[in-house]
């Protein structure tokens, strides 16, 4: 099983079209075009019904004290969390490609609604409502994909993962207002097989990638 981007290649940048945040010379970030990217998949195991997508970033801070703050930095060596950008469930193995910018093509502040089946899909929440809760600007509900936005000030460059899960069944067990963590779990005994492909992004300057 293979997944692969015409949008950027594995362990390769990620093009800030992609990305919910761009780097600004003046107030460090501004908001990106936030364009899904382009994914094709292929050799999918014999039996699959359905496919589910998840992207994570695993190198999440996992404490805030000094993100996107004046003067401090995170540092490199701090524990770091998963962070969920895209869960989506149900997508047919066919056609085997999805269109940079078919899913997502701009930043909806407040979230966007789960209402959005091309396809016959369902969108699971990303962690950009956890990030944004309380913020009378942008909080709300983020269902679908939302690009990577990292701290502006961290030491590290982030990770992006893409995962391609194919499994035996026709509708993935989740229903409502669903995570990735919950959709991980759900499909646990149901994979056939998997396929995964890493993105790298930066906000910092001062960071290789």
């Amino acid at each position: 099983m293979k997944l692969i981007s015409n949008s950027f290649g594995n362990n390769d940048q990620i093009p800030g079209e992609h990305a919910f945040c761009v780097p600004d010379a003046q107030t460090h970030v501004s908001l990106g075009a936030n364009r899904n990217p382009h994914l094709a998949w292929s050799d999918l195991p014999p039996g699959t019904r359905s496919l589910v997508l998840i992207c994570h970033d695993p190198d999440v801070p996992s404490r805030g004290d000094d993100v996107n703050q004046e003067g401090r930095v995170v540092p490199a060596d701090l524990p770091r969390v998963d962070f969920f950008h895209w869960v989506l469930v149900d997508l047919p193995p066919a056609p085997a490609e999805i269109a940079a910018g078919e899913f997502c093509s701009q930043v909806t502040p407040r979230g966007k609604a789960a209402t959005d089946s091309r396809r016959g899909t369902r969108h699971g929440i990303n962690d950009y409502t956890g990030w944004f809760a309380g913020d009378k600007d942008m909080g709300g509900d983020y269902y679908g994909y939302d690009g990577p936005c990292p701290p502006w000030n961290d030491e590290i460059p982030h990770r992006y993962v893409f995962t391609l899960y194919a499994l035996d069944l026709e509708r993935c067990p989740v229903d409502g207002r669903f995570t990735g963590q919950e959709v991980r779990a759900a499909i646990a005994g149901h994979v056939l097989a998997q396929a995964s492909l890493t993105g790298r992004y930066t906000l910092n300057p001062a960071v290789k990638l």
